[in-house]
């Protein structure tokens, strides 16, 4: 069985988020850092050398594939930030609605700047998508 390329690393995340570019990426990548803390109450872990993760969950396939996978996290990616919302978004017309200015794809949610979005909805997506994963999967 293939193993996840992306898995938890010692790396500093604080350190990481000081070397994004430009300033004001910086700036929203510590305030979605400090969003999504607040909201899991669990620490920061870099996985892979560019993804933030906030806890782990374990999956399994009916295929039989199965791994460990962090229960939200984000990226502050060239393009836009990229947060990680690993329920997907098809329960969550209602909130996107209310978001403001995004994109999104399977899992991933990519805002331009945080002044793009409503964080108190930002906050509510987060916590019933991690809701929803551990209500679903086995949580580490």
């Amino acid at each position: 069985m293939s193993q996840n390329k992306t898995v938890p690393t010692d790396g500093d995340v604080v350190a990481f988020l000081n070397l994004v570019e430009p300033q004001k990426k910086r700036e929203d990548s510590f305030a979605i850092l400090e969003l999504i803390q607040q909201v899991t109450g669990e620490q920061p872990v870099m996985w892979g050398d560019s993804i933030i993760g906030f806890g782990r969950y374990h999956y399994r396939y009916s295929s039989g594939r199965e791994g460990e996978w962090l229960l939200v996290g984000f990226s502050p990616r060239k393009q836009a930030i990229t947060l990680y919302i690993m329920a997907g978004f098809d329960d969550y017309a209602d909130l996107l609605q209310k978001l403001g200015k995004y994109k999104t794809g399977k899992s991933c949610l990519y805002i331009k700047k945080i002044e793009d979005i409503n964080l108190d909805i930002l906050r509510e997506l987060v916590r019933q998508s991690v809701a929803h994963i551990k209500e679903t999967n086995t949580v580490e």
